[in-house]
C-alpha cells in the first residue's frame, strides 16, 4: 500500500456525529472484501447509525481502531493477477486434505 494512504487512514479523526461515521463506513465498505469478518466487526458502528442512537462509547472506539488497523495492515490488499501463473502446494492424509494457493513466477520448478 501507498504509505501516504496508510497515514491518511491511520490519522482519520474519531467521528463526532452520524455524518462522519457514514463517510468512514463508506470507505471501509468499499474495501470490505479485504477485511476478514467485516460484517461482524462493524456491527457496533452500524448500530450507531440508527435514529437518535449516536452515542460514542469505548466499544465504538475499539471497533473504529480495529477497522483502521485491518485496512492498513492486511497481508494482501490486491486482487490476483490472472496473467501470472498459480501454484498449488497440497498435502493429504487418510483423513484430511490441505492446499495453499501461491501466485508468482518461479515459485516451483
Amino acid at each position: 500500500m501507498d504509505p501516504a494512504k496508510i497515514e491518511v487512514v491511520q490519522g482519520w479523526p474519531t467521528p463526532q456525529s452520524v455524518r462522519p461515521l457514514r463517510g468512514f463506513l463508506s470507505l471501509m465498505g468499499y474495501y470490505r472484501r479485504f477485511i476478514h469478518n467485516y460484517g461482524i466487526i462493524t456491527t457496533p458502528l452500524i448500530a450507531l447509525l440508527k435514529r437518535e442512537a449516536f452515542c460514542w462509547t469505548n466499544t465504538a472506539t475499539t471497533t473504529f481502531n480495529a477497522l483502521k488497523a485491518a485496512l492498513t495492515s492486511g497481508p494482501v490488499l490486491q486482487l490476483p493477477d490472472f496473467i501470472a501463473p498459480f501454484f498449488i502446494d497440497c498435502d493429504a492424509s487418510s483423513s484430511d486434505f490441505g492446499a495453499i494457493l501461491h501466485q508468482g513466477v518461479g515459485l516451483r520448478a
